[in-house]
């Protein structure tokens, strides 16, 4: 219950703080500025006003006390009133303190008219401490003068101070100084974050226009390594993303094509068949192969779709010994009757991929050579952060004019092909973050350079 009921406590704690807090990120992120700096010039004017201006405030109070109780000192001692006029002129020359005296005279109040600032305070008890009188301090009456009414035994003794030797500054112009730095210091961060909260929403308004399905192009690339990140990544994506659109759209249009032959093949047979009378078999034993003939070749067509529609499909990424894995490829090439197929691979070359994606790539690169009658060499090794996997053929190989073209779905470089084996083998190698190219082999054929990251 108490577990419970501390869950709910910090539950509602939690959403009544994000009740407070700005919804957007530029809100939240100024805010993140914003209160570390109004601590700092806090803590700052708290230091300064809690120390300096203290301890200099103090020492003002006391040596204007000090001068005030020595003048009362010479007083009670000279009682003679030239005496008492000429201690006023030389208090005055020399302390600037101004003493007028009151014959009789009584103070009709005590203390002190409070100001703002450690000075009234100071003022106030180093008279106490000093002075065994009643005594009363003015600050209010001149701005620029402080009145300190001392009560004496025969009269009421005036003592006007300069305020300037007592008010070590204004406070508010501390507290001017410290807000208007914050406010400063506030803005330039403002216009930097803006600029850099100018960019994430850039992005999300290019990833909500491209998920509605909108060609809004390659966004430009702006504000902190990070945004620029996300922009790149997103590129990358966007660009992804509309490669796999144009090349499945191009294979649905290319469906009906395809099928559209062996399928007028099969009406035509199915038409010309005897529908009435006793047939022999041998005479539609022709007709019967033909048909199913057509059968197997929709059947290759439609395995080849489907192989090129799965495309990166949703196997999860495992370790891969790669040297294993040519070792599979290579012992199924042999058993479907390819002429040759050596295998040569760096010892402990692992690499983090879909494996049946990756065996399914690289038979369509070895099943190429093969309808060719031609030999096939598997090499794997690393380079740098990537690890290299190359097909070498001594094939007729591609000419160089046409080495990108083949990568185009129903572009076929033989005779009855789909056209669509390597447009396959692009897309897993590109879901896999790598990249594929076409060469000529020392071998004399086909060299296919298939690069992937570790």
């Amino acid at each position: 219950m108490r577990g419970w009921r501390t869950f709910w406590s910090d539950d509602r704690i939690d959403r009544s703080v994000r009740r407070v807090l700005p919804t957007s990120f530029l809100g939240r992120s100024l805010l993140i500025v914003l209160v570390p700096i109004l601590v700092t010039q806090g803590i700052a004017l708290e230091l300064f006003y809690g120390n300096y201006l203290h301890v200099m405030s103090r020492r003002m109070s006391e040596s204007i006390v000090a001068e005030i109780g020595l003048s009362l000192d010479l007083l009670e001692r000279y009682h003679a009133r030239g005496d008492r006029d000429w201690l006023a002129r030389q208090v005055r020359s020399r302390t600037q303190l101004a003493l007028e005296w009151h014959q009789s005279a009584h103070l009709t109040k005590q203390g002190s008219t409070h100001v703002l600032g450690p000075m009234d305070e100071d003022l106030v008890h180093a008279l106490e401490t000093t002075i065994s009188y009643p005594f009363f301090v003015d600050w209010l009456t001149d701005e620029h003068h402080v009145f300190i009414m001392i009560q004496l035994p025969d009269g009421v003794l005036k003592v006007d101070a300069p305020r300037k030797r007592l008010d070590v500054g204004q406070l508010w112009l501390f507290v001017l100084w410290a807000l208007g730095g914050s406010l400063l210091l506030f803005a330039i961060a403002a216009l930097f974050m803006r600029n850099q909260v100018r960019a994430v929403r850039r992005l999300a308004k290019a990833a909500e226009q491209f998920g509605l399905g909108r060609d809004i192009g390659p966004i430009r690339l702006e504000g902190a390594r990070e945004v620029r990140k996300a922009a790149v990544a997103f590129n990358r994506m966007q660009e992804r993303i509309s490669r796999f659109v144009i090349q499945r759209t191009a294979v649905l249009a290319g469906v009906s094509h395809d099928l559209r032959t062996p399928l007028t093949r099969l009406r035509l047979s199915l038409a010309m068949l005897p529908h009435s009378g006793t047939i022999e078999t041998s005479v539609l034993q022709e007709d019967v192969n033909d048909m199913i003939g057509d059968v197997a070749e929709m059947e290759r067509l439609i395995e080849s779709y489907l192989s090129f529609a799965r495309g990166e499909g949703a196997e999860e990424p495992q370790e891969i010994d790669v040297a294993a894995l040519l070792d599979d490829v290579a012992a199924a090439a042999l058993r479907s009757g390819i002429r040759r197929c050596d295998v040569s691979c760096d010892p402990g070359l692992t690499l983090e991929a879909r494996p049946d994606a990756l065996r399914r790539m690289l038979a369509n690169l070895v099943e190429n050579a093969r309808r060719l009658d031609a030999g096939v060499w598997l090499t794997g090794y690393g380079e740098d952060r990537n690890i290299v996997l190359e097909v070498d053929d001594d094939g007729p190989g591609i000419p160089a004019d046409r080495r990108e073209e083949v990568f185009r779905a129903f572009t076929s470089g033989k005779r009855g092909g789909t056209g669509l084996g390597l447009t396959i083998v692009r897309d897993i190698v590109r879901a896999h973050g790598g990249d594929i190219k076409l060469d000529a082999s020392v071998k004399g054929g086909l060299n296919v350079r298939i690069t992937l990251p570790r």
